[in-house]
């Protein structure tokens, strides 16, 4: 597949890096059916089949049932498709996060609750089921847009950790896309024709980290390398578990 060898590249290195695998793992990787975690769910049942460590992947979407909240309901069967190819075990797990955020709670910034409970959902389904690992698909793009997130709006320096154990469920939480950057990812989702989910979300390109990624991307085109240079102040701080190779 195009552009196959660089995301694998990329999430080798940093399995390797932030020694996100152990031998006989078995990784539940959390698929949205967007660009980024169908691309992670490629990487990994790529990976497994030359990675010196074996390890098992299986894979999970959360529907959040925003029919429930008269949006569009999210159609797995593509990602379902992808698993059946890779004879990789998949579960869709139900849940109200539509409902409680956008009915009952009625959240006017509901990204970081939505998240919480998301990831919380992941964790408990793995705790149920015995699996230690989950990945998410957070990437390098993604690390920087969090850090200065909480700069501006925070007021701390601060980001998601490439590997973090979640202490109530005792899932350690991987990011595997961590070095990859959001145009590997496009490049090759489009390549290969890869069908990606349309977002059922209300806040979906109304956001605080949209607003921050078109600043920043727009930064860029005038300082060429800004991002990287983030990311390498980030690492050199060390933060939350940030490292230099």
């Amino acid at each position: 597949m195009n552009g196959t060898k660089r995301l694998l590249g990329d999430v080798r290195k940093a399995c390797e890096k932030y020694d996100m695998i152990e031998d006989g793992d078995t990784i539940l990787v959390g698929v949205s059916g967007g660009k980024d975690s169908v691309s992670l769910l490629y990487a990994m049942c790529e990976l497994r089949r030359f990675y010196p460590k074996r390890f098992d992947v299986q894979a999970i979407a959360v529907d959040m049932q925003f029919q429930s909240i008269g949006r569009d309901s999210m159609d797995f069967s593509g990602i379902e498709a992808i698993c059946n190819g890779y004879k990789v075990p998949f579960h869709v797990e139900k849940t109200d996060i539509a409902e409680i955020i956008f009915k009952e709670r009625k959240e006017s910034n509901p990204c970081s609750l939505c998240s919480r409970m998301r990831r919380g959902a992941l964790c408990s389904y793995a705790e149920k089921n015995g699996i230690k690992k989950l990945a998410l698909g957070h990437h390098f793009d993604d690390a920087v847009e969090t850090f200065i997130l909480n700069l501006f709006f925070e007021g701390r320096l601060g980001c998601f950790s490439p590997v973090s154990k979640m202490e109530d469920t005792g899932v350690t939480v991987i990011r595997p896309l961590i070095e990859t950057k959001e145009s590997t990812i496009k490049y090759f989702i489009s390549s290969n024709d890869i069908e990606v989910l349309k977002n059922s979300c209300p806040e979906d390109k109304n956001s605080e980290r949209e607003n921050i990624k078109r600043l920043l991307n727009s930064l860029e085109k005038n300082n060429k390398g800004l991002k990287h240079r983030i990311m390498l102040a980030m690492e050199k701080g060390s933060i939350d578990g940030l490292k230099l190779q």
